[in-house]
């Protein structure tokens, strides 16, 4: 039994029509470019409402969502707690251009969960967390390049649009039009989970470099872990050369774990912490919510009290924050995490034994509500083999899941998520619809 209400033959209409009406007043039809479908071919689904698991598209099919809004939506669609805190906030008011108390509120909260911070700074999203970490970094630092990894998104912040050079060490070149390569000149790109380049990268351009920073799940190349040998060399390099360490928990802050990422690489590097951090997603419930933050020494360099300038009309915004607060409320009840993990790994595990009684090659990997997927035999390591997954057998399987009204990210790489209002039901349905669609495949 399949969660579709409707065939696909029917489906495409209204969607269709939504579709081809955007295009012709907002480029390619969508407001951002993975949702128009252009990796998987066919028309997107223009979502219509949402709650729990579900999410209705313009014909009013169903479809169990393993997306999330791409990640904020830990609790489901729609739940009580959230909508109730929402509805009180409206009625208080839109925005001041002003602080308010939950604005430190939510401060408090965060920084309760995630000790390597002491100050954080709230904004609207996670590329401009990212940007102005990267700002805050050079400034504290007095240093002007910085290192990032292949297949890691920051944001779309000019000097992080960037991909690895011809060579070990090179820095990068843009890829996107519209960035100068002046502007990328000191970003320097390495294959992640590669120690030995790292280490060649800090003996050559240690003493300049403001930081390095990591997904340390990235989760735009579906769901690749940065090994623990790995974050470890990054951390000594940094305080070695003096180089701030951030991570980018923009996808996994509070999402994998309690304590984010940073939690689960510190069970296994004792006295782990980032020197950054860079937050969003989940601590915005699904409201336009993000954050970064350090040790009080790093985020003092910050204006009104330090020169690195930076500001946001909505930043802690009122009604986002009230969002974030029940949120973090609602995440940090007993159990939560196990019961999430545990529906995560049974997703996992369903869909690797669908496919390898099917005669696939199939390998997947979770921690807490984040998880992915590879038609490959085993997990991969870095972005060069991520970028050669087969396309085709992707987008058949895709298009295969979407007829039976489950919605996975339509990019291979991207990864997917789990929320607490997912059911033993929705995920045995969900593994029946995959036995399905591997065996034609």
């Amino acid at each position: 039994m399949t969660p579709a209400t409707e065939s696909s033959a029917t489906n495409a209409d209204r969607n269709l029509a939504l579709f081809q009406r955007a295009a012709k007043v907002i480029p390619g039809g969508v407001n951002s470019p993975v949702r128009a479908f252009k990796a998987v071919g066919g028309t997107p689904r223009f979502v219509s409402r949402a709650q729990g698991a579900y999410f209705w598209d313009a014909n009013n099919k169903r479809y169990i969502d393993y997306i999330g809004s791409w990640g904020p939506m830990i609790l489901g669609h729609g739940h009580p707690a959230i909508v109730e805190a929402v509805q009180k906030a409206i009625l208080e008011g839109f925005s001041f251009g002003a602080p308010t108390e939950r604005e430190v509120e939510l401060a408090e909260a965060i920084l309760a969960l995630v000790p390597s911070m002491d100050m954080v700074r709230l904004v609207s999203s996670g590329t401009e967390a990212g940007m102005s970490a990267i700002r805050l970094a050079r400034g504290a630092t007095g240093r002007s390049k910085i290192l990032k990894f292949e297949g890691c998104y920051h944001g779309h912040a000019d000097a992080l649009l960037v991909k690895a050079g011809s060579g070990l060490a090179t820095f990068g070149n843009p890829t996107s039009a519209g960035v100068p390569p002046e502007v990328v000149q000191h970003t320097l790109v390495l294959e992640y989970n590669n120690v030995e380049q790292l280490e060649e990268a800090f003996k050559l351009h240690g003493p300049e470099l403001a930081c390095v920073m990591i997904e340390p799940i990235a989760g735009n190349m579906n769901f690749v872990r940065a090994s623990v040998p790995f974050i470890k060399r990054c951390s000594e390099l940094c305080t070695q050369y003096g180089a701030l360490f951030v991570f980018d928990e923009v996808m996994t802050g509070f999402r994998v774990a309690p304590g984010s990422a940073q939690e689960v690489y510190a069970r296994s590097i004792p006295g782990f912490a980032p020197d950054m951090t860079v937050m969003g997603k989940v601590i915005g419930g699904g409201m336009p919510l993000a954050a970064f933050g350090g040790k009080r020494a790093v985020m003092e360099h910050l204006a009104p009290i330090g020169s690195v300038y930076q500001a946001g009309t909505l930043s802690g915004n009122p009604v986002a924050t009230a969002c974030g607060l029940a949120t973090l409320k609602e995440i940090g009840k007993p159990g939560f995490y196990e019961d999430l993990s545990h529906k995560t790994q049974s997703l996992v595990s369903g869909l690797t034994g669908a496919a390898h009684a099917a005669g696939l090659e199939f390998c997947g990997d979770s921690e807490g509500g984040m998880f992915g997927f590879f038609f490959f035999d085993a997990l991969p390591q870095n972005y060069a083999k991520v970028m050669t997954t087969d396309n085709k057998v992707f987008n058949a399987f895709f298009h295969g899941m979407l007829d039976r009204g489950v919605y996975f990210a339509p990019a291979l790489y991207e990864a997917g998520f789990m929320s607490a209002a997912h059911t033993d039901a929705d995920i045995a349905d969900t593994v029946s619809a995959a036995a399905e669609v591997f065996k034609m495949l």
